[in-house]
């Protein structure tokens, strides 16, 4: 059930090499933000936790999956493993479906995505809004861009997104107990084309459903 917590908490991501080769972090990020309307790829999510015993970190197992986003504000974040769980917004509105307890959770996608890992890579091109941005610098051939959130009550303390040849490939999540989170992205195609009715979640049979 805590990575079930942890998989939501995180959700909670074709330029060319030579127009980006010597672009910073946040000019490659603007770029990427107004210039992709649309996007889909595949992920992976791991979190570095403290061995309760020796006190060294490690690494969790890996979460897998697949995302997708029109902007602003309509996405499918699914989990294929270890846990199913899909996470989708319509554009006003986020549901979030265990498949294990066939539940689904309704919130209000103002209130959900706020100044969450979301909001940068689905919301609104105003980030700067919600966030501080400032450059964090080049590590293992990605270029960095920090951006700690405004508002006082969100779950994480600083966002750390890595960017490369104009696109994200990587995240950082730090929230208020310590805890990373690193997620990579892979297979990237921005602008594809997409139904009108892509992002409508239909609430399976016989599901549970609470309203938040």
């Amino acid at each position: 059930m805590l990575n079930k917590f942890n998989q939501t908490l995180c959700f909670l991501v074709a330029c060319s090499i030579t127009t980006f080769a010597d672009a910073s972090a946040l000019e490659q990020f603007k770029s990427f933000v107004s210039g992709t309307k649309a996007a889909r790829g595949e992920f992976t999510q791991r979190m570095v936790k403290k061995d309760g015993e020796s006190g060294n970190l490690k690494l969790s197992n890996a979460s897998d999956g697949s995302f997708q986003f029109a902007r602003p504000g309509k996405f499918i974040w699914i989990y294929k493993k270890p846990y199913e769980q899909i996470l989708q917004a319509d554009g006003e509105k986020l549901f979030i479906y265990d498949k294990d307890l066939n539940q689904v959770t309704i919130k209000t996608l103002g209130n959900a995505i706020g100044s969450s890992p979301a909001a940068i890579l689905f919301g609104s091109n105003d980030l700067e809004k919600n966030f501080t941005l400032s450059e964090a610098g080049l590590r293992d051939g990605i270029e960095w861009l920090q951006a700690i959130p405004k508002a006082k009550d969100t779950a994480f303390e600083k966002i750390g997104i890595g960017l490369k040849d104009g696109m994200p490939v990587a995240m950082e999540l730090r929230d208020s107990f310590g805890q990373v989170s690193l997620l990579s992205f892979t297979h990237i195609e921005k602008n594809p084309a997409m139904p009108a009715n892509q992002f409508r979640f239909v609430i399976p049979k016989g599901a549970d459903v609470l309203q938040q």
